[in-house]
């Protein structure tokens, strides 16, 4: 049966709805200085959170382990950790600050890790997939990203409407790849090979001398 809500004085404890981490983690990220522009709760809960989540159906069906390249404040790699318990994620971040805010989470969601480094530093072909949102024009994310993930793993990008998918193509053939689907501001992009030599270029290149 259906609890009815307390009345005033009856000595009944309203129940009352308990925040679930991606709550606590999204207001985590609003109230700490320096991990989002956004300062509206809804509109954070929709940039953030939902945005993220619209990946989900991508991921879940690939095989092997995610990496989320320059996770910042950590999305979309947090979201999609909490909705995927079974999938490890792991949080690459450049910045340290940024590191220290993402570990706090990792008691949480016991699949999540983080790691403190640069994308063109760690290990290539390691995961099955890699997402980056708001990290570098798509044409650098796609450079950075690409090495990370091994032969038949997927990258996904989230842009913005000014994107210029015809760079982004022009990366991902130049490092063993190409676009499967651009749809609703999200670009998927195959790996079909192993990562050329020469990939990943020096930490920095890829940003001053993008390939497109």
């Amino acid at each position: 049966m259906a609890s009815r809500p307390a009345k005033p004085g009856s000595g009944r404890i309203a129940l009352s709805h308990q925040p679930t981490v991606l709550d606590r983690w999204l207001h985590a990220v609003l109230a700490s200085h320096g991990l989002t522009a956004v300062r509206d709760p809804v509109e954070a809960r929709r940039v953030l959170l939902d945005d993220a989540l619209r990946a989900v159906p991508l991921v879940e069906a690939e095989a092997g382990p995610l990496v989320d390249v320059g996770s910042g404040g950590g999305t979309p790699g947090i979201p999609l950790a909490a909705s995927l318990p079974s999938l490890e994620v792991t949080l690459l971040e450049a910045e340290r600050r940024k590191c220290d805010f993402l570990e706090r989470w990792t008691s949480e969601l016991p699949n999540l890790r983080v790691v403190w480094g640069r994308a063109e530093e760690q290990g290539t072909e390691t995961f099955g997939v890699a997402v980056a949102k708001a990290l570098a024009q798509p044409p650098t994310a796609a450079e950075w990203c690409l090495p990370l993930v091994r032969e038949r793993g997927l990258v996904i990008l989230w842009v913005g409407p000014s994107a210029e998918l015809a760079r982004v193509s022009v990366v991902a053939e130049r490092l063993a790849a190409r676009v499967e689907s651009a749809d609703g501001g999200l670009v998927v992009l195959r790996k079909l090979g192993p990562t050329p030599a020469g990939f990943p270029r020096r930490p920095g290149v890829a940003r001053k001398r993008p390939l497109a």
